[in-house]
């Protein structure tokens, strides 16, 4: 049986609950047409199909129905005769006889078929998403994110914290991502934004007194689309007062292994922890696969006095390929093409074998770097071994970014492997006016072994941010947050904000905290991805009821839309041409 389906005055039962355990009882079910057979002029078989499963009906004499009518069948419960029970079906023993049937909503053909045998076009499906929404693998997967909302939610309220709805229609914030504007129509000129996160508001609320927040929080950024990202997005919103990042840590995997077992059926051990620059020299990215091996090594020191042209850089970073003596010319060359592609200078290859290195490169080594090859990572005969020479840090991306392209597993298969990455750089860099450039956000607090490096070294000063990693997907990002305002005017001095525009851009917040500011961090866990990988989909439109395609537009609704001369006119706006 179905749980937590009660009774109405229209239906008795969902359809995938009539089983042995009602037979010979009368009952009434509702929903689509799924098929119509007719035997004869005298007896037609209906499967009459909602989101639990399918039941067949059997009614005598012809029915005049069609594909994706909606009825209310009522009809006994009766065993199928021998031989035609369906097995595939949880109702395959038992069938609806002498049955009464009401058309409750009559239905043009669907433009395409609802059943997962059918492959159609995604334009179509996001055009018809109603319809899309019927077939088994929509209501698999958004009933699957409704049970991981719920288990998130109980998860927090278990651990003490409360959930606050913060606004939709906000004032700038300190993030670095495109916001959507909204105009003020009792304000003509001036502007709200639709919240990129709940960032300010949550920490008002510590300051505030509500020491444990969350939200499922809906937020909205103006950038542009991908396969884990979408201009609206749900995540859930989590800061609290008087922790370590340890807590958060606490706090935020034991919701999230929750979910875990809520939706797969089995709780995953402890989530474990990786520095970001561990995480850069291993994997060569912040967000590491671990679902499968493939590390990265140094051959640096080995290389450092090469008389080999492409090895001469500061770096040097090797990647074994298991069985990768196999690729052919064509599939290196596609390779060597994508390392450029992502900055490097080239990329070198040997293929090991019984005899050595086969490469253009292998006859200007010398045996020490022969050696250090040919071992890297215990290679075998019949593995390749991927080379590039750069900078550190574009090295270990490259390198990185073709251990993905080699060796990732589909989202759909393996199993899953959480990671906490910490210690992220505090800043990333400088802007064109020689300004240093927040990592984060301007209000992540330092680690307090490196204050002293602000001044000095500000590049490698490490922050108290982290992120969630699974599977090669970043699934969220937080950080305790500076609560002490002479930490904050260092931070604020180092990335070139002056006192005037501190107190323009953030002065509200800069205003609460002279009001007893507590020790806070917090994080955000992306709902849409911790679900898509769940339900085993690479895009996570497929988790989201109504999304938005690839360039933006709602293919259903037709937005964006013009809006009336009225409008504009009540909101007082003026357009540039379009060029």
């Amino acid at each position: 049986m179905t749980e937590n389906f009660e009774a109405t005055s229209m239906r008795d039962l969902l359809c995938g609950s009539v089983d042995l355990t009602v037979t010979g009882e009368r009952v009434s079910v509702c929903g689509w047409v799924a098929k119509r057979r007719e035997h004869g002029e005298h007896l037609a078989f209906l499967d009459l199909r909602d989101h639990s499963g399918v039941v067949q009906a059997v009614v005598d004499g012809s029915v005049d129905v069609r594909s994706e009518y909606v009825l209310r069948i009522t009809g006994t419960v009766s065993l199928r005769p021998e031989g035609t029970v369906n097995e595939r079906l949880s109702t395959g023993e038992v069938e609806l006889t002498d049955c009464e049937v009401e058309v409750l909503s009559a239905a043009e053909p669907p433009p395409f078929q609802i059943d997962e045998r059918s492959d159609v076009d995604e334009q179509v499906r996001l055009k018809f998403r109603y319809i899309d929404v019927r077939r088994d693998k929509m209501q698999r997967n958004l009933r699957l994110r409704a049970k991981v909302n719920a288990t998130l939610r109980r998860a927090m309220e278990r651990q003490g914290f409360c959930e606050v709805e913060t606004p939709l229609l906000w004032a700038p914030t300190p993030e670095g991502a495109r916001e959507f504007v909204v105009p003020s129509r009792l304000h003509p000129g001036e502007f709200y934004v639709l919240p990129q996160s709940p960032q300010i508001a949550k920490q008002l609320l510590m300051v505030g007194g509500f020491d444990r927040y969350f939200q499922i929080a809906r937020c909205l950024r103006d950038e542009d689309l991908r396969a884990d990202r979408q201009f609206e997005f749900t995540q859930l919103d989590v800061e609290a007062s008087f922790v370590t990042q340890d807590d958060i840590f606490a706090f935020v995997s034991e919701a999230v292994l929750d979910a875990a077992e809520a939706a797969t059926g089995e709780r995953p051990g402890p989530i474990s922890t990786m520095t970001w620059a561990d995480a850069l020299d291993r994997y060569g990215t912040d967000k590491p696969d671990l679902r499968f091996a493939m590390d990265l090594h140094d051959l640096s020191s080995v290389f450092s006095t090469t008389q080999v042209k492409a090895f001469t850089a500061p770096t040097v970073k090797g990647l074994r390929v298991p069985g990768g003596a196999e690729f052919t010319r064509s599939r290196l060359d596609a390779l060597t093409d994508q390392a450029k592609g992502l900055g490097a200078k080239g990329l070198a290859w040997f293929r090991v074998t019984n005899d050595g290195l086969d490469s253009p490169l292998a006859r200007f080594l010398s045996a020490e770097e022969a050696a250090a090859i040919r071992g890297l990572d215990d290679a075998n005969v019949g593995d390749l071994i991927l080379v590039v020479a750069d900078e550190y840090v574009a090295a270990c991306k490259v390198l990185g970014a073709l251990r993905l392209s080699i060796g990732a597993p589909p989202v759909s298969e393996g199993p899953h492997h959480y990671v906490w990455i910490t210690e992220f750089p505090l800043f990333e860099g400088v802007d064109e006016n020689g300004d240093l450039v927040s990592a984060h956000h301007p209000f992540t607090m330092p680690h307090l072994d490196d204050l002293d490096l602000i001044d000095s070294d500000p590049l490698q000063v490490r922050s108290q941010s982290y992120d969630l990693v699974l599977n090669g997907w970043e699934l969220g990002s937080g950080s305790v947050r500076i609560h002490r305002a002479d930490i904050q005017s260092r931070i604020f001095s180092a990335l070139g904000i002056s006192d005037e525009e501190a107190q323009s851009r953030f002065g509200f917040l800069l205003g609460a905290f002279k009001y007893g500011a507590p020790p806070h961090a917090g994080f955000a866990v992306g709902i849409d991805r911790l679900v898509a990988i769940f339900a085993g989909e690479d895009n996570i439109r497929e988790v989201i009821a109504f999304p938005k395609t690839q360039s933006g537009t709602d293919l259903m609704s037709g937005a964006p839309k013009d809006i009336t001369a009225r409008q504009i006119r009540d909101l007082r706006l003026t357009f540039a041409p379009k060029v």
